[in-house]
């Protein structure tokens, strides 16, 4: 269809007119996007873009995130128009409590949102995800009749974006594995929010972007209508196995003549110009959040051209389910939440001599389980060989085998932490990604946004406390363990030995609520044989539970995690029959069993409790009460072998029990 530049001018004029009263209403929100962009905006969801907004996680949609999430008024402009459930009497809510329009695209909140967006960089790491699960979706699903996977993955950015580290972490992946189903529109005007651009940048980003793998094209007029769509479409067809990149060159708050091209334009600081500004646009000046019959009556057409469209890929899909059934059962089995104890069965008991580091066993759980959940994926931080996730029956992903299922990230913590949000949001594959635990703190955004999210990304960090010896305070976590628990909706498992490992791994998978961090040993620990492995398995899934039993009288409690579990069951056997030792791997899961559960395994009625952990000791306060005593590292760690570095720093038997006795 040939691209209507007369009607989609006015639609640019009238989206700017919504963005320009719905952040006068409320005072707040960035008008520089919306009106900068307006004609982006139009091409893509006037004409370009293939969806259905009465479907809006149809799965061969072209996904579209906003990354510079803080111009969210352009987002929730294209799907009201576009037809999607967002009637105008949200877009005039904006901002405000409960509605569909809150400051920033919330993934869940509003249909058509792909993703949480507003930290800078984010939504490209995203897209970068959501582009490289299409191709695996291809890989893996597609036949030579039945293409079901063919779209594509646009991203609107700003210079903000393009600066965060976490963006640049994720082109460069992407432009490694040559992800040719994604296009990056940078919407660059040449200002950021304190100043014009050349005041913190100067690089060439065209020249930068083909560096690394990527098509470049320019628009010196990012409002030109036609000249957009041309863009789009070469982006759309070109076979050259790169990602690709549009520069717009476009007017940051254009309609607002006060601060059009200015940082001023960025925020609601143009809103006071209201008046004037929608007088030049051509919107009637009596009638707030104006959408002409006209403008409505093309996007009623194209909706009907676009579900034409999905109706025709409903058929493909279906004669596809006919002969391809296990494919079909593959697919839909996506949706479905694991069983942990079904897991659990799959997983072989250790033996029970073995001494193995909990992330050496994590790699033997990880095997059953993958074959298990075939659409489970695994990636680390170029750091298989430490972190054991390797799927040893599948093989990488990369330019030659879309269908890998083991993902390569480089030295980029954070990139695949976001990438890995990408792939969750898709919601076909299962993410799972690994590094070192005190790299966290590098991959931490993206990780709050997954709890924020819900996305059941499950983080497979090892090397979890001073037990990582030698390397010393920089590579020891004795904070970040305590600093992860905080995050809510973020669960942190801390297995005390092989087994309990195995009850970690099938906890986090069966959890489709939110993220899961398990956090594993580089140092061996014994087999806790003196507790039944059936129960140290499926204690876990519970989060805490009674691993020694008291045999008299109940006078303290020990609590402990990971593995310093084994040094409280030491000091059981030293203290006497009235102790009952207790394993914690996950407070988070703990904290959501029942009152009558939680009082059965730490009962009020026993105040000397003794909690001891190798790391800060903050977490353990409302264990342990007033009357106990959490021995940890309330201080950065040291550079030993690491039995040398517990003992130094009393993570010892010795003062499990001089604690008990002290109380």
């Amino acid at each position: 269809m040939k691209l209507n530049t007369e009607i989609l001018s006015r639609v640019s004029a009238q989206a700017r007119g919504l963005a320009i009263d719905a952040v006068h209403k409320c005072s707040s929100g960035h008008l520089g996007l919306p009106l900068g962009a307006a004609e982006i905006g139009a091409v893509l969801y006037g004409h370009a873009m293939v969806h259905n907004p009465d479907e809006p996680r149809w799965l061969n949609r072209d996904r579209f995130v906003l990354s510079a999430g803080h111009g969210s008024m352009f987002l929730y402009t294209w799907l009201h128009l576009s037809g999607y459930n967002l009637p105008l009497e949200e877009v005039k809510n904006f901002r405000q409590l409960h509605s569909k329009t809150p400051g920033h695209p919330e993934f869940h909140e509003t249909p058509g949102v792909e993703c949480t967006t507003g930290p800078l960089g984010q939504g490209v790491g995203n897209a970068v995800g959501l582009a490289m699960s299409g191709q695996m979706a291809a890989a893996h699903f597609n036949t030579a009749e039945h293409p079901i996977f063919d779209h594509h993955v646009i991203c609107l950015a700003g210079d903000g974006c393009m600066q965060e580290g976490v963006a640049m972490e994720s082109v460069a992946f992407a432009g490694h594995q040559g992800l040719d189903n994604l296009i990056l529109i940078y919407d660059a005007n040449d200002v950021t929010l304190d100043a014009m651009a050349d005041k913190s940048q100067s690089e060439n980003a065209g020249a930068r972007f083909k560096a690394i793998g990527w098509d470049v094209q320019t628009l010196a007029d990012g409002h030109d209508l036609a000249a957009i769509l041309k863009a789009i479409t070469k982006a759309k067809k070109a076979k050259t196995g790169r990602p690709q990149l549009i520069i717009a060159k476009t007017i940051i708050g254009k309609g607002i003549a006060e601060v059009q091209g200015t940082s001023k334009g960025h925020g609601e600081g143009g809103a006071k110009f209201s008046d004037p500004a929608r007088a030049s646009l051509g919107l009637p000046a009596d009638q707030h959040f104006f959408v002409s019959d006209d403008v409505r009556a093309y996007f009623a057409d194209h909706k009907k051209r676009l579900v034409r469209g999905y109706k025709k890929w409903l058929k493909t899909y279906a004669a596809w389910r006919a002969t391809n059934p296990d494919k079909a059962a593959l697919l839909e089995s996506r949706a479905t939440k694991p069983v942990a104890l079904d897991l659990l069965a799959k997983i072989p008991p250790f033996a029970l001599d073995a001494k193995l580091a909990t992330r050496a066993a994590g790699k033997d759980v990880l095997q059953p389980v993958a074959a298990a959940l075939p659409l489970l994926i695994s990636g680390s931080a170029d750091l298989y060989g430490s972190t054991l996730n390797y799927i040893a029956a599948d093989k990488d992903f990369d330019r030659t085998n879309r269908a890998g299922r083991n993902l390569r990230y480089g030295i980029r913590e954070h990139g695949m932490a976001a990438i890995s949000n990408g792939v969750a949001y898709d919601g076909i594959f299962r993410a799972s990604c690994a590094t070192f635990l005190v790299f966290a703190d590098y991959s931490r955004p993206a990780m709050r946004i997954a709890a924020l999210s819900s996305l059941p990304v499950v983080y497979i960090y090892t090397h979890d406390s001073i037990g990582v010896g030698e390397d010393g305070p920089t590579h020891q976590p004795v904070e970040t363990v305590a600093g992860l628990r905080v995050i809510p909706n973020l669960d942190v498992i801390r297995p005390a030995d092989p087994e309990e490992t195995a009850g970690a791994f099938a906890a986090a998978l069966e959890r489709l609520e939110g993220p899961t961090l398990l956090a594993l040993s580089r140092q061996a620990v014994p087999m806790l044989n003196e507790i039944p492995a059936q129960a140290r398995r499926e204690g876990v899934l519970k989060g805490a539970y009674i691993a020694i039993q008291e045999s008299a009288a109940l006078s303290h409690i020990l609590l402990a995690t990971g593995s310093e579990l084994q040094l409280a069951v030491a000091a059981a056997k030293r203290l006497g029959a009235g102790v009952r030792v207790v394993s914690m791997p996950s407070m988070e899961r703990f904290d959501r069993q029942s009152a009558d559960y939680r009082e059965s395994i730490l009962p009020s009625s026993c105040r000397k409790r003794v909690a001891i952990e190798a790391g800060v000791t903050a977490s353990w306060a409302r264990y342990v009460g007033l009357d106990g005593k959490a021995i940890g590292i309330d201080r950065f760690g040291l550079s030993a072998p690491g039995g040398t570095a517990m003992k130094e720093l009393g993570i010892t038997v010795d003062a499990v029990v001089a604690a008990a006795h002290g109380l």
